[in-house]
């Protein structure tokens, strides 16, 4: 019955795709998408943006449906944790990590020194966003996010992204002639979306551009977010424990929306089986994960379980996903362990 389900819903979604992008829903897209463009373009001159600017970029821009189609069936994953944070943090990757701190180690050890965060941190970070630049994403950003904008799903995060990068481009800040990456609007080395490089993206090589495809202002706007939302350097920032069954379910977090219930670690150790091996830091605070429960169908409630600490949360405002979370911050310790 659960296979006729599902067979069933695939299909319905089949027709959906199939009516949401079919030649005649297109067409009247497009005309409704060019009358959204020319009202968008009065509120972004209205909103003090140079009349030029928003005309040069704003005619280019197009209806892109795939870009609706990603953003309304983005795959679910079915991998355990496990599986996820291994194809992720594999010998390949690291290999290739360490390849790039070789070529351009002296610009990576400043940045680390003046921005207080661990060059592993960032390298794992580009590793797991970009497969260290090899996949920056071709979209127009433009279009993108005006498709997006143009959208009823989240219509306003989207125009708000889309003014910024325009502000971006007309005050020079960002050069319009290269704004090519995710579906999403997300762009460069780290994946930045408009209002982080707005509010967190440098200069670092003093040339009057940010140019988030190099390594010098993308390694160091990503280390000056990560420094001012509060990453603590060499503080830890996950520890893999077995619970006992006694815990209440109330400490378990399974959801990246919120981390409720922290606590000192000191107070955790009643429910953790393998407390007093592990060697942990009791005054942190901390709460615990199992990041299977909701996810994988039939998993087990108490594991896999792990503690996580206020720098694990600071890598969930980079992305609100645990496995992400977990797996940057995995890879990060395997760099530790080569560098």
């Amino acid at each position: 019955m659960i296979f006729k389900k599902m067979h069933k819903n695939i299909i319905s979604i089949y027709f959906l795709i199939f009516f949401l992008i079919s030649p005649s829903s297109l067409s009247a897209k497009n005309i409704d998408f060019e009358i959204w463009v020319k009202d968008f373009q009065k509120k972004a001159i209205s909103s003090g943006i140079s009349q030029k600017v928003v005309n040069e970029v704003m005619s280019k821009a197009i209806f892109l449906p795939k870009v609706i189609e990603y953003d309304r069936y983005q795959p679910e994953f079915y991998e355990d944790t496990f599986t996820y944070i291994k194809k992720r943090t594999d010998k390949k990757k690291i290999k290739q990590g360490l390849h790039l701190y070789k070529k351009e180690r002296s610009t990576i050890d400043k940045i680390e020194n003046k921005f207080f965060i661990e060059k592993e941190l960032l390298l794992a970070l580009m590793g797991i966003e970009t497969n260290f630049g090899k996949y920056l994403g071709r979209m127009d950003i433009v279009s993108s996010l005006a498709t997006l904008s143009y959208d009823k799903r989240r219509s306003d995060f989207f125009t708000k992204e889309l003014l910024i990068l325009l502000r971006l481009i007309d005050n020079k800040i960002i050069n319009k002639d290269i704004l090519f990456g995710s579906w999403a609007g997300a762009f460069g080395n780290f994946q930045f979306m408009p209002r982080t490089i707005k509010d967190y993206a440098i200069d670092y090589n003093k040339n009057e551009i940010i140019e988030l495809k190099n390594i010098e202002d993308s390694f160091a706007s990503a280390a000056n977010y990560l420094n001012k939302i509060g990453w603590k350097k060499n503080l830890p920032c996950y520890t893999r424990i077995k619970l006992k069954k006694n815990i209440p379910s109330k400490y378990l977090n399974s959801s990246a929306r919120k981390i409720s219930n922290k606590r000192k670690v000191s107070f955790f150790e009643k429910y953790i089986e393998n407390y007093q091996d592990l060697n942990l830091n009791e005054n942190l605070e901390a709460a615990i994960i199992t990041p299977d429960k909701d996810i994988i169908p039939g998993s087990n409630n108490f594991k896999p379980a792990f503690l996580v600490y206020n720098n694990y949360e600071k890598i969930l405002s980079w992305n609100r996903s645990l496995r992400f979370a977990l797996a940057v911050c995995t890879l990060k310790d395997n760099f530790k362990n080569e560098i």
